[in-house]
Formats: C-alpha cells, sequence, structure tokens
C-alpha cells in the first residue's frame, strides 16, 4: 500500500513540482523510498549541501516564475536549508521547503537531532506546519502551496518519520474536524481603484522631468514600463534583480542604481522632479531624489511596501502590467523632449565610461575587461547570474542585456553563496539556453567548487549548450576590503581579506569539466569564444587586479574622507589604489567635458 510519504509527492507532482533540491539522511528515509517509487517525477536532485538545494530551489522560481521546492532531513539538514530560504523570501520567490522530524514518540525528549522547527522557521517562512498524522498530509501541501504562491514567499511542511511510514489516507474520514483541500490556484487580477489612477496619472502628466525605477516586480510588464516610459518622455534605472525588464540598447535606459549603478542614473535621480517606481523596494535612500524633490507614485502588488522607501503622493497598489495597463489611457504625450535628450546623452556617456575603464591597464587584468568582453558576446536568450562581492558591479554594470535574456543575484539578502547554484538551476530549468555565472573566488571557495560536483554528477543533463562558471581569482575578499576603506575609514586587513590562491580551472578538468584560465587583456576574448563554444561545463578562470576600484557613481564627502583615511593609515596596497582610482573616476571626467565642449574642440 502506498505510505504517506508516496502521497506527499503525488500531491507535489500535482501542483507541478517536477523537481526537488535537496540532500538524504535517515529523517527523510521514507521520503526518499517514495523518490525511487516515483521514478523520476518528481525526480530528487542531489545537491552538495542543503543551504545549495534551497538556493536552486530559489533561482529555479525565480527563472521560471513557478513554484519550487527544497527537502532537507532532520536537525542539521532542516537549519541548513534557512539561508536560501531567507533569500526566497526576502526576494519574493514562492518556496516549498519538506522537512524531516523524528519520531513523534520521540518529541520532547531531548532526542538525538531533536530541534523545533516550527519555532526555527517562524521568521523565514509565513506558513509552517507539522503533520501529526496521515489524513492531515493532503491539507498542509495543498495549504502550503497556496500560501507560498499567493503571496510569493517561503512555505514549510515538517513531516515525522514515522507519519511518513505510515499507510497513506488520501482523503481524511468524515467527521468533525477533518478537512477537504483541493489542487489549484489563480493568480489575481489586482488594479488600483479609478481615483488614485487619476491622481497618480494627473502628477505623471504634470511632471516635466520623470524619472522611472524599476524592479523584478515589473519582470511580467516589459512592454507597459516602455509605453509609459515613451509617453512620458522618462529615463528608467533598474535595480540589480530589474535588470531584466528592459533591455539595455534602449537609449533611455540608464542603468544599474545605486553603490553599483551607473552616473546617468544618478543624474537623473538628482534632476528629476516627478519619480516613478515600479515593482521595486530598492533600500538606498541616497540614490533616490531629495525628500521634497520629487512629486511620487508607485505601484506595487504588495500595500505593506508602498511608501516606505520615498514619501509617495499616489498609492497604486496592484499587479504593475495590470496597473500600468490602466493607467496608459490616462497619460498624455509629453511634447517637450530636452529632459528625455539629455539623459540619452547621460547614458551614451556612461557607455563610453565603461569603454574606456575597461581598457585601462591592470594586473595582470582589469576585472571590468573581463565583463566588457564577455557583453560583446552574449548569446541570445542567455540567462546570467552572479553573488555577492565586487564582481557583482562589473555583472550590473558591463552586460548589456538584449530582449529575451534573464539575470538575477540575491537582491535583499544579498548572502554570498547562490550565484553557481542559480545558474545550475537555471539550466536544469532551461538546458538548451546558455547559463553564464559570474563570481569571486571568496564565493566559489566558500560553497560553488563544491557545487561542481553536482554539475559533474548531471553532466549528461548539463552538457550540450553553454554553461559557464567565470570565477574571478585576485585573492581577496574585494568588497569587503574596499567597504573597510570607504565604510569604516580602515586599511585593508590581510588577516580577513586574504584568501588562498587556488587553481580553479584545474579543478574543472579534475571533475572531467573544461578548464580555461586567462590572465591576459590579449587574451580574454578568446577565452570567451572557447569558454562559450564549449560543449561541457566550463570554469573559466580569471585571474584579475584587485586594485581595480568599483567606483560609486557619486562619491560622497564622508566616503571620501573615509577612504583617505584608510589609505594614510597604512593600507598595503595604497599606492595602487590611489593611481588606479584617479584613472578610473577621470573618465568620467573626460567624458564630462566632451560633452560640454563644442564639436570638434
Amino acid at each position: 500500500m502506498p505510505k504517506t510519504s508516496d502521497f506527499i509527492l503525488d500531491r507535489l507532482r500535482a501542483w507541478g513540482i517536477g523537481r526537488v533540491y535537496g540532500y538524504p539522511g535517515d529523517g527523510i528515509n521514507s521520503l526518499l523510498g517514495a523518490f525511487d517509487r516515483a521514478e523520476g517525477d518528481p525526480e530528487f536532485i542531489q545537491t552538495r549541501h542543503e543551504e545549495m538545494a534551497a538556493f536552486m530551489a530559489t533561482g529555479q522560481a525565480k527563472f521560471t516564475g513557478e513554484l519550487a521546492c527544497c527537502m532537507a532531513t532532520s536537525g542539521g539538514g532542516t537549519i541548513h536549508l534557512l539561508n536560501g530560504l531567507y533569500d526566497a523570501k526576502l526576494d519574493h520567490q514562492p518556496v516549498l521547503a519538506v522537512i524531516g522530524q523524528q519520531k513523534r514518540i520521540a518529541l520532547g525528549s531531548a532526542y538525538q537531532q531533536e530541534i523545533d522547527p516550527n519555532t526555527l522557521y517562524k521568521d523565514v517562512t509565513e506558513y509552517v506546519q507539522t503533520c501529526m498524522h496521515p489524513a492531515q498530509a493532503r491539507q498542509l501541501i495543498d495549504r502550503a502551496c497556496k500560501v507560498a504562491l499567493a503571496n510569493r514567499t517561503v512555505a514549510a511542511v515538517i513531516v515525522p518519520e514515522d507519519v511518513a511510514e505510515e499507510e497513506a489516507q488520501p482523503s481524511p474520514p468524515r467527521e468533525h474536524g477533518a478537512v477537504y483541500t483541493s489542487v489549484g490556484w489563480t493568480k489575481p487580477r489586482v488594479i488600483p481603484p479609478e481615483s488614485e489612477l487619476r491622481k497618480a496619472a494627473g502628477i505623471l502628466n504634470a511632471g516635466e522631468k520623470v524619472a522611472m525605477l524599476v524592479g523584478q516586480g515589473a519582470a511580467g510588464a516589459s512592454d507597459e514600463v516602455a509605453r509609459v516610459a515613451d509617453l512620458l518622455g522618462a529615463g528608467v534605472a533598474k535595480t540589480s534583480l530589474g535588470r531584466a525588464v528592459l533591455p539595455d540598447e534602449l537609449p533611455y535606459v540608464t542603468g544599474p542604481i545605486g553603490l553599483l549603478g551607473s552616473t546617468a542614473s544618478y543624474a537623473m535621480m538628482q534632476g528629476a522632479d516627478t519619480l516613478l517606481m515600479v515593482g521595486t523596494s530598492f533600500p538606498y535612500a541616497e540614490w533616490l531624489p531629495e525628500e521634497g524633490q520629487c512629486k511620487a507614485v508607485e505601484i506595487d502588488v504588495d500595500g505593506r511596501l508602498i511608501g516606505i522607501r520615498y514619501p509617495i503622493d499616489a498609492h497604486l497598489v496592484g499587479d504593475s502590467k495590470d496597473t500600468l495597463g490602466a493607467l496608459l489611457p490616462m497619460l498624455e504625450q509629453k511634447t517637450d523632449t530636452a529632459w528625455r535628450d539629455s539623459l540619452v546623452e547621460q547614458v551614451r556617456e556612461w557607455w563610453e565610461v565603461l569603454d574606456d575603464r575597461a581598457h585601462e591597464k591592470a594586473k595582470p587584468l582589469n576585472p571590468e575587461l573581463v565583463a566588457h568582453e564577455l557583453s560583446k558576446r552574449l548569446p541570445d536568450e542567455a540567462i546570467l547570474t552572479t553573488d555577492a562581492g565586487s564582481v557583482a558591479t562589473w555583472w550590473s554594470r558591463h552586460l548589456k542585456l538584449r530582449e529575451g535574456m534573464q539575470a538575477s543575484l540575491a537582491g535583499n539578502l544579498a548572502t554570498m553563496g547562490p550565484g553557481t547554484p542559480y545558474a545550475i538551476a537555471a539550466k536544469f530549468a532551461y538546458p538548451d539556453r546558455p547559463v553564464i555565472a559570474m563570481v569571486g573566488d571568496g564565493v566559489f571557495q566558500m560553497n560553488g567548487m563544491n557545487e561542481l560536483i553536482t554539475v559533474k554528477r548531471y553532466l549528461d543533463r548539463l552538457k550540450g549548450s553553454p554553461l559557464v562558471f567565470c570565477v574571478f581569482n585576485n585573492q581577496d575578499l574585494n568588497q569587503v576590503t574596499w567597504e573597510q576603506r570607504a565604510m569604516a575609514g580602515e586599511p585593508k586587513f590581510p588577516g580577513s581579506q586574504d584568501i588562498p590562491d587556488v587553481p580553479y580551472a584545474e579543478w574543472a578538468k579534475l571533475l572531467g569539466l573544461k578548464g580555461i584560465r586567462c590572465d591576459s587583456p590579449k587574451k580574454i576574448g578568446s577565452a570567451w569564444d572557447e569558454a562559450l563554444s564549449a560543449d561541457l561545463p566550463v570554469v573559466l578562470e580569471v585571474v584579475v587586479d584587485p586594485e581595480i576600484p568599483p567606483i560609486p557613481p557619486h562619491i560622497g564627502k564622508m566616503q571620501a574622507k573615509k577612504a583617505a583615511a584608510a589609505l594614510r593609515k597604512g593600507d598595503p596596497q595604497a599606492w595602487g589604489i590611489a593611481t588606479k582610482g584617479a584613472k578610473q573616476k577621470g573618465h568620467e571626467f573626460t567624458e564630462s567635458l566632451k560633452r560640454r565642449l563644442p564639436d570638434g574642440d
């Protein structure tokens, strides 16, 4: 007879879950047996670590828009999932965690591996329950899936070993207390009231210098965002999570914003008189217009997140696509193009600055050149991932996304670790699409190297079209090093920042993958060509200069003072930082000067 564990997998399958990322343990033995009997539907993807399983589920949810699932055993396995699940929670992704637990008879006895996941998971989930009876499994799985999808969040179901092993009860007994649930959920159509739409339209129509900021909540509204921007004569800045909303080829797309941002986005926000935020909760107020500078309109499907980043005058609680669609007929075409023309020129200037910066000399290789050369070679429909660290700056700035591409990272959690598992999950979901991860050596040592073993295990599934892990080898935890200087006024502390030099390309070869190592600016283009044409997954190890600064588009007085203080205190890279930083910032001045001089001067 089928066990409760078999029924749980059947129910996951009914919810459209065809893949579960996890790691085995005796707390889920019965579920593992059910996977064996399920014969690959759903299939169990064995990761190297439960944290990676949760990251993969989050990545799959991000790139497919669908409910994803991860699984872990009781005790330590359950704890290991947390970081990846927090990534899903903070970036609003629907992920279900199914976790093991000791037998009911042992609970409360301080038994081995006995923890309290109900309490532990209270913050990371919006729904967590323990299955105490086989007949309860149906409603718990159904409710958890509905909560995860409806709220775009994390839900968890805890399954004690003995319950999983009992005979399944697909239909509860017809008695008081029994609950009968069904599979199925439909995304609602959420639109603000017409009065608020008209209020918003009035603000936007009156604005003379409109700036738009879009995040991942606008991902399904690309056409509407573009039409609104054209009517309003606006420029569009994109958060890191909203990178794929509009292609970077559009001349009015000012690109990234914030510390990882562009001078074009900074200039737009400084000059705007009207702000339209769509599907974003971008947290850094210092990169938005000053309070009182702009009239502001915000669109977000979650009313709890409206008006928590900038004072808002029209609060449009609704789905981005439907709300923009309802707003469009109320908007008037701007006839004065001066604002849009100035933004287009700022964008053109920014791309020139990036080109100049990428070609500055470095020892041995300029990290900006690595991203710059990839940008020229990005395959159609590429999926791009990155990780926390200075590499995210080059990923955000230099990669010129085209229509049909996707890109993501750990946005709100900003944790180390997701770049590699995101890429693997993307490849499982879209085996024919090119997938490229750009990660730092610190995070690759932390967990990326191990996850290449997962690539080896599923090599027959993951080869055939480009899957490239580009590892920036600078033997420095570079982002934190720069933060020590600019935020704390402290010099680099080698005891915490230096990391070992590891032969990443050779590690790939040891696993039967392709490894390429490049430390030459003359060869980086051909290295990318080789990596993108390989029929095996590739580790492209690039040996880059740690002294190339991820300079923000605007350096505040306090940051400048602290950075200077850090260098005076005896930073081991003081001279290189000063000279290379001055050159990088100088390109902004040169391009700005060109724009201001008469033609030919």
